[in-house]
Protein backbone atom coordinates (compact mmCIF):
# COMPACT_ATOMS: atom_id res chain seq x y z
CA UNK A 1 0.00 0.00 0.00
CA UNK A 2 3.03 2.33 0.60
CA UNK A 3 4.67 1.89 -2.39
CA UNK A 4 0.83 2.20 -4.11
CA UNK A 5 0.10 5.80 -2.44
CA UNK A 6 4.12 6.92 -2.92
CA UNK A 7 3.40 6.45 -6.77
CA UNK A 8 -0.12 7.99 -6.99
CA UNK A 9 1.37 11.21 -4.82
CA UNK A 10 4.37 11.44 -7.82
CA UNK A 11 2.17 10.76 -10.63
CA UNK A 12 -0.31 13.05 -9.50
CA UNK A 13 2.59 15.92 -8.74
CA UNK A 14 3.93 15.32 -12.18
CA UNK A 15 0.61 16.36 -13.82
CA UNK A 16 0.25 19.92 -14.91
CA UNK A 17 -3.35 20.75 -13.78
CA UNK A 18 -5.65 22.33 -16.02
CA UNK A 19 -7.18 25.38 -13.44
CA UNK A 20 -10.15 26.93 -14.71
CA UNK A 21 -10.71 30.82 -13.88
CA UNK A 22 -14.01 32.99 -14.51
CA UNK A 23 -15.54 35.16 -12.28
CA UNK A 24 -19.08 34.35 -12.87
CA UNK A 25 -18.71 31.19 -11.72
CA UNK A 26 -18.51 29.65 -8.49
CA UNK A 27 -15.38 27.86 -6.96
CA UNK A 28 -15.95 24.67 -5.15
CA UNK A 29 -13.91 21.67 -4.51
CA UNK A 30 -14.61 17.58 -3.59
CA UNK A 31 -12.25 15.28 -1.75
CA UNK A 32 -12.14 11.64 -4.00
CA UNK A 33 -11.77 9.39 -0.69
CA UNK A 34 -9.66 6.14 -1.53
CA UNK A 35 -8.99 3.98 0.62
CA UNK A 36 -7.63 -0.19 1.46
CA UNK A 37 -10.20 -2.45 2.09
CA UNK A 38 -10.29 -6.29 2.37
CA UNK A 39 -7.17 -6.57 -0.27
CA UNK A 40 -8.17 -4.07 -2.65
CA UNK A 41 -8.45 -0.20 -3.01
CA UNK A 42 -12.15 1.64 -2.71
CA UNK A 43 -13.45 4.99 -3.84
CA UNK A 44 -16.31 6.65 -1.08
CA UNK A 45 -18.96 8.71 -2.83
CA UNK A 46 -22.06 10.22 -1.33
CA UNK A 47 -25.61 9.79 -2.66
CA UNK A 48 -27.14 13.81 -2.47
CA UNK A 49 -30.55 13.81 -0.88
CA UNK A 50 -33.46 16.20 -2.50
CA UNK A 51 -33.28 18.76 0.23
CA UNK A 52 -30.40 20.49 -1.23
CA UNK A 53 -29.46 22.91 -3.65
CA UNK A 54 -28.42 21.70 -6.55
CA UNK A 55 -27.79 18.33 -7.74
CA UNK A 56 -30.65 16.68 -5.96
CA UNK A 57 -30.55 12.97 -5.55
CA UNK A 58 -27.02 12.72 -7.82
CA UNK A 59 -23.85 10.61 -6.71
CA UNK A 60 -20.75 12.77 -5.86
CA UNK A 61 -17.84 13.10 -4.19
CA UNK A 62 -17.77 15.03 -0.73
CA UNK A 63 -17.47 18.39 -1.09
CA UNK A 64 -19.05 22.45 -1.92
CA UNK A 65 -18.94 25.93 -2.26
CA UNK A 66 -15.48 27.61 -0.84
CA UNK A 67 -15.68 29.87 1.67
CA UNK A 68 -13.28 32.88 2.38
CA UNK A 69 -12.45 31.30 6.05
CA UNK A 70 -11.61 28.00 4.15
CA UNK A 71 -8.43 30.22 2.48
CA UNK A 72 -7.71 27.51 -0.19
CA UNK A 73 -10.01 25.18 -1.82
CA UNK A 74 -8.36 22.22 -0.53
CA UNK A 75 -9.52 23.35 2.99
CA UNK A 76 -12.37 23.71 1.80
CA UNK A 77 -12.79 20.07 0.00
CA UNK A 78 -11.70 18.83 3.87
CA UNK A 79 -14.21 20.91 5.53
CA UNK A 80 -17.23 20.08 3.79
CA UNK A 81 -16.08 16.52 4.39
CA UNK A 82 -15.83 17.10 7.83
CA UNK A 83 -19.30 18.43 7.67
CA UNK A 84 -21.07 16.08 5.15
CA UNK A 85 -19.89 12.68 6.37
CA UNK A 86 -17.93 13.58 9.59
CA UNK A 87 -14.56 12.60 8.15
CA UNK A 88 -11.98 14.98 9.69
CA UNK A 89 -9.41 16.77 7.81
CA UNK A 90 -6.69 15.33 10.16
CA UNK A 91 -7.30 11.97 9.22
CA UNK A 92 -6.79 12.76 5.40
CA UNK A 93 -3.54 11.87 3.62
CA UNK A 94 -4.15 14.68 0.45
CA UNK A 95 -1.85 12.85 -2.30
CA UNK A 96 -2.82 15.97 -5.27
CA UNK A 97 -5.38 17.34 -7.16
CA UNK A 98 -6.93 16.16 -10.63
CA UNK A 99 -8.25 18.94 -13.39
CA UNK A 100 -10.97 21.60 -12.69
CA UNK A 101 -14.29 20.87 -14.10
CA UNK A 102 -17.36 23.24 -14.74
CA UNK A 103 -20.45 22.43 -13.91
CA UNK A 104 -22.99 23.58 -16.88
CA UNK A 105 -26.21 23.38 -15.53
CA UNK A 106 -25.28 25.04 -11.55
CA UNK A 107 -22.30 27.42 -12.46
CA UNK A 108 -19.44 25.60 -10.32
CA UNK A 109 -16.18 25.09 -10.53
CA UNK A 110 -14.90 22.19 -9.05
CA UNK A 111 -11.46 21.44 -7.59
CA UNK A 112 -10.60 17.63 -7.16
CA UNK A 113 -8.33 16.79 -4.64
CA UNK A 114 -6.96 13.30 -4.01
CA UNK A 115 -7.16 12.12 -0.45
CA UNK A 116 -6.50 9.02 1.27
CA UNK A 117 -8.67 7.89 4.16
CA UNK A 118 -8.23 5.53 6.97
CA UNK A 119 -10.30 2.06 6.82
CA UNK A 120 -12.87 1.43 8.62
CA UNK A 121 -13.61 4.79 10.11
CA UNK A 122 -16.54 5.83 11.85
CA UNK A 123 -18.38 8.49 9.53
CA UNK A 124 -21.21 10.38 10.92
CA UNK A 125 -23.77 11.66 8.14
CA UNK A 126 -24.99 14.77 8.01
CA UNK A 127 -28.16 13.62 6.91
CA UNK A 128 -29.82 16.86 5.47
CA UNK A 129 -27.49 16.80 2.56
CA UNK A 130 -26.31 13.48 2.65
CA UNK A 131 -28.79 9.71 2.08
CA UNK A 132 -26.05 7.22 1.88
CA UNK A 133 -22.64 6.78 1.79
CA UNK A 134 -21.29 4.64 -1.29
CA UNK A 135 -18.63 2.53 -1.18
CA UNK A 136 -17.02 1.23 -4.49
CA UNK A 137 -14.12 -1.17 -5.09
CA UNK A 138 -12.10 0.50 -7.99
CA UNK A 139 -12.00 -3.31 -9.79
CA UNK A 140 -15.26 -2.89 -10.06
CA UNK A 141 -14.96 0.35 -11.52
CA UNK A 142 -12.47 -0.47 -14.38
CA UNK A 143 -14.37 -4.15 -15.16
CA UNK A 144 -15.88 -4.72 -18.13
CA UNK A 145 -19.13 -3.14 -19.18
CA UNK A 146 -19.32 -0.66 -15.91
CA UNK A 147 -18.02 2.27 -18.40
CA UNK A 148 -20.80 4.04 -20.78
CA UNK A 149 -19.48 6.56 -23.38
CA UNK A 150 -21.59 9.04 -25.18
CA UNK A 151 -20.59 12.18 -27.61
CA UNK A 152 -23.31 14.89 -27.30
CA UNK A 153 -22.70 18.41 -28.75
CA UNK A 154 -22.35 21.07 -26.23
CA UNK A 155 -22.06 24.96 -27.18
CA UNK A 156 -20.72 23.76 -30.72
CA UNK A 157 -18.50 21.16 -29.70
CA UNK A 158 -18.03 16.95 -29.43
CA UNK A 159 -18.38 16.26 -25.85
CA UNK A 160 -17.54 12.87 -24.20
CA UNK A 161 -20.00 12.14 -21.20
CA UNK A 162 -18.87 9.33 -19.56
CA UNK A 163 -21.06 7.23 -16.93
CA UNK A 164 -20.27 4.31 -14.64
CA UNK A 165 -22.66 1.52 -13.71
CA UNK A 166 -22.36 -0.14 -10.04
CA UNK A 167 -24.69 -2.59 -8.99
CA UNK A 168 -27.85 -0.20 -8.86
CA UNK A 169 -25.98 2.83 -8.42
CA UNK A 170 -24.91 5.32 -11.63
CA UNK A 171 -22.30 7.80 -11.39
CA UNK A 172 -22.80 10.17 -13.88
CA UNK A 173 -22.19 14.00 -14.83
CA UNK A 174 -19.08 16.03 -13.62
CA UNK A 175 -18.43 13.14 -10.80
CA UNK A 176 -18.21 10.76 -13.80
CA UNK A 177 -15.54 12.82 -15.63
CA UNK A 178 -13.31 13.79 -12.24
CA UNK A 179 -13.94 9.60 -11.63
CA UNK A 180 -12.51 8.81 -15.11
CA UNK A 181 -9.37 10.99 -14.78
CA UNK A 182 -8.64 9.83 -11.34
CA UNK A 183 -9.15 5.82 -12.62
CA UNK A 184 -6.73 6.44 -16.02
CA UNK A 185 -3.80 7.88 -13.10
CA UNK A 186 -4.32 4.89 -10.91
CA UNK A 187 -3.97 2.27 -13.52
CA UNK A 188 -1.06 4.02 -14.84
CA UNK A 189 0.27 3.50 -11.42
CA UNK A 190 -0.51 0.14 -10.96
CA UNK A 191 1.29 -0.96 -14.50
CA UNK A 192 4.59 0.68 -13.03
CA UNK A 193 4.17 -1.09 -9.40
CA UNK A 194 3.78 -4.43 -11.61
CA UNK A 195 6.40 -3.41 -13.75
CA UNK A 196 8.82 -2.66 -10.75
CA UNK A 197 7.63 -5.94 -8.94
CA UNK A 198 8.52 -8.01 -11.90
CA UNK A 199 12.07 -6.73 -12.01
Amino acid sequence: MRAVKQKLRQALSRRQNQHIVNASLTKSAVLLPIYYKQGQYYILLTKRTENVKDHKGQISFPGGAYEKRDGTLVNTALRECAEEIGLMADEVEVLGELDDTVTISSGYIISPFVGLIPWPYQFKIDSWEVEEIIEVPISALVSRGCLHKETEIIEGEAVTLYSYHYQDKVIWGRTANILNQFLDIFAQVMMEKQACGMR
